[in-house]
């Protein structure tokens, strides 16, 4: 299985820095995009140390003298890993207390993506013309809309819709939702902040993909489209093609 993959960031029309960071690691088939959330203060740090940590986390479990552990478990450790290391950071310095992420992260094997995440940063998969949404958010509006109080179009437009209800660097312990995916020939794995997901909905997302084009080219004409539709926030895209 040949894999092809890019990562691609933009700070949008309305912030002044970028609190997105990402990672992409063809040799080692792991793929990782943060989100800071500014709100909380020093986002762009705070997922800078989640993108690093978990690299450091996950490639370091590998063949532990303990055995070889199955990659969903050095995924959530991973995670555990960078959600102390912010907190770390916090306790060590005071300016950046409070700070948090969002983290989405794939692992690639054999014929399947494992996937983990953590807040409103999502994965989809294309196959074909159909775009899937492979995550469900760890967000406020996320959990109305799934009791019926809000529809997806409110959901959307709603002042609170950037509220998670999920994030590395808080209070309390986290733990990533962890899901195994089928993959086959022709599919695109995307990985996106909210960024992306706030500007475009999926069938807008779907419309850009299904252009065609290499997988630098669509990562350029998401982030192009989002910044169309107002750029009201960091917008990051990281793509793998099977």
């Amino acid at each position: 299985m040949r894999l092809e993959a890019c990562g691609r960031s933009d700070i949008g029309k309305v912030r002044s820095r970028n609190e997105d960071s990402y990672a992409v690691l063809r040799d080692q088939h792991l793929l990782v995009v943060a989100d800071g959330m500014g709100g909380h203060g020093n986002g762009d740090v705070a997922s800078q140390i989640a993108v690093e940590a978990v690299q450091e986390k996950y490639l370091g479990t590998e063949g532990e003298a303990e055995g070889e552990l199955a990659i969903a478990e050095r995924l959530q450790r991973a995670f555990s890993h960078a959600h102390d290391r912010i907190r770390a950071a916090g306790d060590e310095d005071n300016s950046l207390r409070g700070m948090g992420t969002t983290m989405i992260a794939a692992v690639i094997e054999d014929k399947s993506a494992v996937i983990g995440h953590v807040g409103d940063s999502r994965a989809y998969a294309l196959r074909g013309t159909t775009l899937t949404q492979l995550t469900e958010d760890h967000s406020w509006v996320h959990e109305q809309v799934a009791a019926g109080h809000l529809s997806a179009d409110q959901a959307r437009k709603h002042p609170f819709k950037s509220v998670v209800t999920r994030a590395l660097g808080g209070e309390q312990p986290v733990e990533a939702d962890l899901r195994r995916v089928r993959l086959q020939s022709g599919d695109l794995l995307i990985l996106c902040s909210d960024g992306l997901t706030t500007m475009l909905t999926d069938d807008e997302i779907a419309a850009v993909l299904i252009e065609g084009g290499s997988i630098d080219e669509m990562s350029e004409r998401l982030i192009n489209a989002a910044n169309e539709h107002g750029g009201a926030d960091n917008t990051t895209v990281v793509l793998l093609a099977i």
